[in-house]
């Protein structure tokens, strides 16, 4: 059961039973340390402070503790070896500093034992090392000392996750690590390490994780044949190798096609290897990511790269690699970033670019590339960042630049461009940056710059540009960096907007110009302003007049003829229509109060979110860290998704901001927050009717994504925090991160990205299959979850009961015993059989939507009609059953 910190407060001197599951809300009760019988103790997620009590160790029937994500500081207390039951043991993520206390040595129940993220410093105890049952370890993130004692294997026999990154450690990993047997993790990144990695590392024939990043790890070299790669050949279940930043020295042997088939992350950047690319790097077909970059590697790309059709991110800049792109790049079909700067590539990039549809980075500068840019690379309308800079390419800026809508970095500085720069320039709306210094390009500046309404960044200097600088140019209010040097324009300086902040560098070798002192330029004279003004009138001025008081006679004619078919045209009744510019970065961070605390609404696995004010109401800014991986995809697909469907049940996109840094999309304001806040917090509460009626609203939503758009669409991650709530309680879905959009002839599609755990469809979890029935799947655990308040994660279910499981067993008779508890307590005696009428009809719809077998699922429509059905029968109901 859950307990409320006011019951706590006043009653958990006498909470005695032994099965109580106990999660509070608020401070933390002082009389919490007399519960001896307590076998279960959760606080974790909450905005808890002060520090853990020292009479924490009275709880000595405790076997669960999780204590993570608050604000808990202080020490942890010695008493804590007193809890000799305890098993499981999270105070990750709070502000707790000081040693480890040796009495922690005691717990000799413990499996699992997590204090990352803290301040913790010191030694680390090696009595943490003797606590056999010990299966998961996980130290990251502190500042902690010492070493990994040579007889690990013996202390912890059963291991099998250990994390001590980001940490101070020192030493050598002792050989008798390779004898943890069961270890499957091991992450010692971050730290001092040093010395040979041990070839013994091969022995580990459960690793699927191996993270040594940025220590000083080197290679044994003694014997000839040896090298850091082939040991770990017999490793058959790695999916993660990095070596990143360790002065490994060595060459890629031939044998790194004889590692795991399913590795999928390889990462060796910084680390001196040197010698060539071997062909059989083509063999390792599940790479998802390829890091080799700032090493010391020579020859060229081997052609067998075209084989890893799964890569997304290759890395190998600053190396010594030459020769010209294979044709056969052109395969990765699912690259996402490209990085192939700092070396001595030649000759001209491949016609077929433009294969790599999924391209969102490309990074080319600083090599030998020439001649023309093929004409496929402007078709990349989703592209996010080109920089070709430093290279020699040649030949004319085309029109198809304006193909790149999505662009918010582009450099093609440093090169032998010629022409003028299209006018087409002005289609890059979402452009940030914009790097054009160092070519021949002449003529004029394009006075459509100034659409260029995001535009920080712009450098067009050493070139031959003319003319004046467009005044206009003064309405972008971004601009931060503005530079013109080295050119032949003339005419006056604008003086207004951003360029008030600007200085003499930014216009320096312009002869023609004249402006304010501050530019370092002449004055102008007045003659030549009254003549300049003139010539704007007759130039700028008298045309526009005449052709809008033409275009204004035209309008009155067709507006005459229009109004009489007015009222057959569709209204808008949307409060918050999409606005059709991209917001500024520094637009949301005036809306957020520069994304302030005090704003944060809540954080997921790739970002946060916080509200905000602008002029026409309130929003809700979902912040990108694009520190994650996946990150930036999400925010394309939300942004690819989002765009092109509109439903009352759904949670609209308002607009976005998109910089090369910064990602974050603006929505629709929910007051009333997520339907997971009003499940599971004390203050709020759903009556059964309020819980049918969203569950409604959640099955109109997916029905339309599946049936009402051109192509069926899969949310993919449908749960209580996705399901936000407007002012009238009505169900928006949001959070389309993950989500899949099918092609018309499409039934079913594979991912590798998944959803939440507890609430994907089994084919979903273990083989990445998507396809309607998913959703269907997550919307029966959604129903199960609303009625019962019980989280298919919740720690209950183990083994195999599962909330399903669960549910299923509680049929015919044992109903009422799952329900939630507060549906029972708000009107028990009116809580009658009708309405358990009703529950057993949503639960057994719940059960047909959860079949293992995808094909026996119901589809959303028929589960949206029975739905429908039920709340029609309460509503009629509804006079003689005041709890509705």
């Amino acid at each position: 059961m859950k307990y409320r910190a006011s019951f706590l407060k006043i009653y958990a001197a006498n909470l005695q039973s032994s099965n109580a599951w106990v999660y509070i809300y608020g401070e933390i009760p002082s009389g919490l340390t007399r519960c001896r019988m307590l076998q279960n103790l959760s606080l974790s997620f909450n905005q808890l402070t002060g520090n853990i009590p020292s009479e924490i160790g009275n709880l000595s029937s405790l076997q669960y503790a999780a204590f993570s994500r608050n604000h808990f500081s202080g020490t942890i207390p010695s008493s804590i070896g007193n809890m000799s039951s305890l098993t499981i043991l999270d105070l990750s993520d709070n502000n707790l500093r000081g040693e480890i206390p040796t009495e922690m040595g005691l717990l000799s129940n413990l499996t699992y034992l997590n204090l990352e993220m803290n301040e913790l410093n010191g030694e680390m105890s090696q009595s943490i090392f003797n606590l056999s049952r010990l299966r998961v370890l996980s130290l990251v993130g502190n500042e902690l000392s010492g070493t990994i004692p040579f007889s690990v294997n013996r202390g912890l026999p059963n291991l099998e996750r250990l994390f001590l990154g980001i940490n101070r450690f020192t030493g050598r990993i002792p050989n008798s690590i390779s004898n943890l047997t069961n270890l499957k993790i091991l992450d010692l990144a971050n730290n001092s390490f040093s010395g040979h990695i041990p070839i013994t590392l091969g022995n580990l024939h459960n690793i699927e994780s191996l993270n040594l990043q940025a220590n000083q790890f080197t290679n044994d070299l003694s014997t000839p044949e040896q090298d850091f790669i082939t040991p770990l050949t017999r490793c058959r279940y790695l999916t993660y190798i990095l070596f990143s930043v360790n002065p490994i020295t060595g060459l890629l042997p031939k044998s790194i096609d004889n590692l795991s088939t399913s590795l999928e992350n390889f990462r060796s950047f910084s680390c001196k290897i040197s010698g060539i690319i071997p062909d059989e790097i083509g063999n390792m077909s599940s790479l998802i990511s390829l890091a080799l970059a700032k090493n010391e590697l020579m020859g060229m790309i081997p052609p067998t790269i075209g084989q890893l059709r799964n890569l997304q991110r290759f890395g190998i800049e600053d190396n010594k690699l030459w020769g010209s792109i294979p044709y056969s790049f052109c395969n990765l079909e699912n690259l996402y970033y490209a990085s192939l700067e700092g070396n001595a590539f030649s000759g001209q990039l491949p016609r077929c670019m433009g294969n790599l549809v999924s391209l969102r980075e490309l990074y080319m500068a600083k090599n030998a590339f020439s001649f023309n840019i093929p004409s496929t690379l402007w078709s990349f309308e989703r592209i996010l960042a080109i920089n070709l800079s430093h290279n020699f390419f040649d030949g004319s800026i085309p029109l198809d630049i304006g193909n790149l809508e999505s662009v918010v970095v582009l450099d093609l500085s440093g090169n032998q461009f010629s022409g003028e720069i299209p006018i087409a320039v002005g289609q890059l709306q979402s452009i940030n940056a914009l790097v054009l210094s160092n070519n021949k390009l002449h003529g004029r500046i394009p006075e459509s710059f100034d659409n260029l309404k995001s535009l920080q960044y712009l450098d067009l200097s050493h070139n031959n540009l003319s003319g004046e600088i467009p005044k206009s140019l003064e309405k972008l209010s971004d601009l931060v960096y503005f530079n013109v040097s080295f050119n032949e324009l003339r005419g006056e300086i604008p003086d207004g907007g951003s360029f008030r902040n600007f200085t003499g560098d930014f216009f320096r070798s312009n002869n023609g110009l004249c402006g304010a002192s501050r530019f370092n330029v002449e004055v102008c004279k007045m003659n030549n302003r009254k003549s300049s003004s003139k010539s704007r009138l007759l130039r700028y001025i008298l045309p526009p007049v005449a052709a809008i008081a033409f275009a204004a006679t035209i309008s009155i004619m067709y507006l005459r003829y229009c109004s009489r078919k007015s009222s057959l045209l569709p209204k808008s009744n949307s409060h918050f229509d999409i606005i059709r510019h991209r917001m500024s970065y520094y637009e949301l961070l005036r809306a957020t109060n520069n994304l302030a605390e005090a704003n944060l609404v809540g954080r997921g696995s790739i970002g946060s979110v916080y509200k905000g004010i602008l002029d026409n109401g309130m929003i809700v800014v979902k912040v990108f860290n694009l520190d994650m991986q996946g990150a930036l995809k999400s925010f394309d697909t939300e942004c690819q998704i989002l765009s092109s469907i509109r439903h009352r049940n759904l949670v609209k996109v308002i607009t976005s901001c998109a910089n090369l840094d910064f990602k974050a999309l603006v929505l629709e304001y929910m007051p009333n927050g997520n339907l997971d806040k009003w499940l599971y917090s004390p203050d709020n509460f759903l009556n059964f009717t309020q819980r049918l009626r969203i569950m409604i609203d959640v099955a109109f939503a997916i029905e339309y994504l599946h049936e009402g758009y051109s192509s069926p669409i899969i949310h993919c991650d449908l749960k209580p925090s996705n399901i936000l709530l407007d002012e009238d309680m009505v169900a928006h879905v949001g959070d389309f991160g993950i989500s899949k959009l099918l092609t018309q002839d499409q039934r079913i599609a594979q991912t590798k990205t998944l959803g939440t755990i507890g609430y994907m469809a089994p084919e979903y979890g273990s083989a990445g299959l998507v396809s309607t029935s998913v959703d269907v799947y997550s919307y029966g655990i959604l129903l199960m979850e609303t009625f019962t308040r019980h989280k298919p994660t919740n720690e209950m279910f183990l083994g195999e009961l599962t909330l399903r499981s669960w549910v299923f067993e509680s049929l015919p008779n044992g109903l009422m015993e799952i329900v939630d508890v507060d549906l029972l307590n708000e009107d028990e005696e009116n809580f009658g059989a009708k309405n358990e009428m009703f529950l057993k009809s949503i639960i057994e719809l719940a059960l047909e939507c959860t079949n293992d077998s995808p094909e026996e699922r119901l589809n959303i429509k028929d589960a949206l009609l029975r739905l429908k059905k039920i709340n029609n029968e309460l509503e009629e109901m509804k006079p003689k059953n005041n709890l509705l």
